[in-house]
This record gives structure tokens, C-alpha cells and sequence, in this order.
């Protein structure tokens, strides 16, 4: 079982990743495809009136402030258009592909975060009214009902709270998440970047292998978005998931690439 993560980035090849994943399946391989969608959401928020705020909590992650509107601007994109797109992509390489997103069946239920403590202008000060949430639970057996079918589950990263409020959801760390309850083997992390580099945008210092021990270490020196993978890889690996590959997504046969060990193999 392997978990696809195609990062929302621009530059990834996405009908390159559909290709290679259509090997997979036909090759008898199980596969659990989720995807991002933030370049795509900060185009379209832009061209509706309503450009992306990002802000930087205390822990110093970076994310999109997501009000009620903006929630439903990135549920349009991300589980309308990307995830029809993709499915689309797969159907046409002949993967039987289902999509959904984590609001679906309760695929993913994640505890909203009412309000959240940023750092703007050098200040900290509370942020309410946010549509974001943290995760707590996979609803691995309709995955696994999809999967056993012959379908190819492709979720987009939105979520439900116990109290049936729609979420926007880190997409990094719902692929981890997911990886987890299907106990999947290997969690795929594809991006726009060859993986994950001492001395960013430096592709010479890219790190072939990191062992699980290196995480910590390497937080502190990943930049901005890459910093919410390594959690995420560490988070699979906690789950269960034996080896997460950070690699590009940019190529041909992207996904076959990094299974033969190209990127950033953490495990």
C-alpha cells in the first residue's frame, strides 16, 4: 500500500504523477492518492477579490487564515476543480479513481482551531473566527472499502469537526495522517523541489537518506512550507508508515523515480 501525496505547488507534472501512479495500479499495487491545492486557491481567492492572508503562529508554522468565505472559496477549488481534475487525469490513464474529500463520510474529522495566536508586526495577538483544524481521526474503513472495490481514493485536504463544521486541513499532514490508517507502507511526497535541502533553494545540498532521528534537526533548518512536511513525515513514520520519500514532482515518472530511491528518503 502506498500513499501519494501530490504537492499544491506550481511546477508539479501532473499528468506525469497520474501516468506513473496508473503503472502502480496496474501493476496490482493498492494506491491512496491525496492532494494539495495552495497555488491554484491563492490564484482564484486573488482573482475573486478575496488574495490569500497568510499568517505565522507562535510556533512559527506558517498557514491561510481561512474565514467562512475563504473556506469555502478553497472547498471550490481544492474538492471542486483540483480533485475532479486529477480524477479526470487518472480516469483517462485508466486508474478507476474516486474522488472525495475528508468531509465525505467523515474521512477526516479534525477538531477545529476557534481561534489561533499569531505573530504580526513583531506582536502576538489572537486570531478568531478561523476554519482551520488539527486532525484526530481517519475513517480507514470506507478507505479501505474504496480500495477493496478496485477504486483509487483521491481526497482533498478538507475536513469535518465533531460538531459537523466543514475545515481546511494542513494537506501535508492529512497524507500522513491517511498513510497511517490504511497502514500503508511508503508515503510519497511529491513537490516542486527535488527534496529536501540543507541550504534551501541550494539543490546541491539535497539529503539522499534522513534517518527518523534527523527530523528534529532538520526542522530547524527547513524553510517555510518544507517545515510542515518534515512534521508530517514524522507524524507517518509515528503512525506506523515505514518509509516517507520527499521528491519531485516536477519530472517524468516522478513517482518511480522516488521509489527507486531519488530525493529525500526518510525512514
Amino acid at each position: 500500500m502506498i500513499v501519494i501525496k501530490i504537492g499544491g505547488a506550481e511546477g508539479v507534472n501532473l499528468d506525469a504523477v497520474c501516468l506513473d501512479v496508473a503503472v502502480l495500479v496496474q501493476s496490482g499495487q493498492r494506491v491512496l492518492i491525496a492532494h494539495g491545492g495552495s497555488a491554484e486557491t491563492n490564484q482564484i481567492s486573488t482573482q475573486l477579490g478575496r488574495p490569500p492572508r497568510m499568517v505565522t503562529a507562535v510556533s512559527g508554522y506558517t498557514s491561510r487564515y481561512t474565514d467562512r468565505e475563504t473556506l469555502e472559496i478553497f472547498a471550490m477549488v481544492t474538492s471542486g476543480k483540483i480533485n475532479t481534475l486529477v480524477v479526470e487525469r487518472l480516469q483517462r490513464a485508466g486508474v478507476n479513481a474516486f474522488g472525495l474529500s475528508g468531509v465525505d463520510g467523515r474521512v477526516l474529522v479534525a477538531k477545529r482551531k476557534e481561534a489561533i495566536r499569531i505573530v504580526e508586526n513583531g506582536k502576538q495577538r489572537m486570531l478568531r473566527d478561523d476554519y482551520t483544524g488539527k486532525i484526530e481521526s481517519v475513517n480507514a474503513a470506507l478507505l479501505h472499502m474504496l480500495l477493496d472495490a478496485g477504486l483509487t481514493p483521491v481526497v482533498a485536504p478538507l475536513a469535518i469537526s465533531p460538531e459537523g463544521v466543514a475545515l481546511n486541513v494542513d494537506a501535508d499532514r492529512a497524507a500522513a495522517m491517511l498513510a497511517g490508517a490504511v497502514q500503508a507502507q511508503q508515503l510519497v511526497i511529491l513537490t516542486n523541489v527535488p527534496g529536501l535541502m540543507r541550504a534551501f533553494p541550494d539543490e546541491s545540498t539535497l539529503i539522499d537518506h534522513l534517518p527518523k532521528s534527523g527530523l528534529e534537526q532538520a526542522l530547524s533548518f527547513s524553510e517555510g512550507r518544507m517545515k510542515k512536511k518534515v512534521l508530517g513525515a514524522a507524524e507517518a513514520l509515528d503512525l506506523g508508515v515505514s518509509q516517507v520519500i520527499f521528491a519531485d514532482g516536477r519530472v517524468e515518472q516522478p513517482i518511480t523515480c522516488a521509489l527507486q530511491g531519488h530525493g529525500t528518503v526518510i525512514s
